[in-house]
């Protein structure tokens, strides 16, 4: 079992920037864990945002956030974190961490543990 709690969300204006954070609490390793952020925006599915493998090596982006988004890991922290920067009206949604104790993937269906999720909203 894996607890996962998000933080560092809010309301910011467009151009602006946020760091979510997603500490992890569990039995096993936090670095056996492959982590994703994935969004949620009202009457929407969630949508994968980025993924990173457990070590830090690996790392995965959706095309709409590749290049303003960055995913990162403190293994000794047990926290994951999302940079994201230059925040789009688009980008408000509900914003969960996922964890799943295999390989790193993009595929929501397949992340076993969810955090309660963070609330995003970018004003234009």
């Amino acid at each position: 079992q894996v607890q996962l709690v998000e933080s560092g969300g809010g309301l910011v204006q467009a151009g602006g920037s946020l760091r979510l954070a997603c500490a992890a609490s569990s039995g096993r390793t936090f670095s056996s864990y492959a982590m994703g952020w994935f969004r949620q925006a009202p009457g929407k599915e969630r949508d994968f945002v980025a993924a990173i493998s457990g070590g830090g090596t690996i790392t995965y982006y959706a095309d709409s956030v590749k290049g303003r988004f960055t995913i990162s890991r403190d293994n000794v922290k047990n926290t994951v974190y999302l940079q994201m920067n230059s925040l789009k009206p688009e980008d408000t949604a509900v914003y969960y961490c996922a964890a799943r104790h295999a390989s790193v993937t993009r595929n929501v269906g397949e992340y076993e543990y969810w955090g309660q999720g963070s609330q995003v909203t970018v004003s234009s």
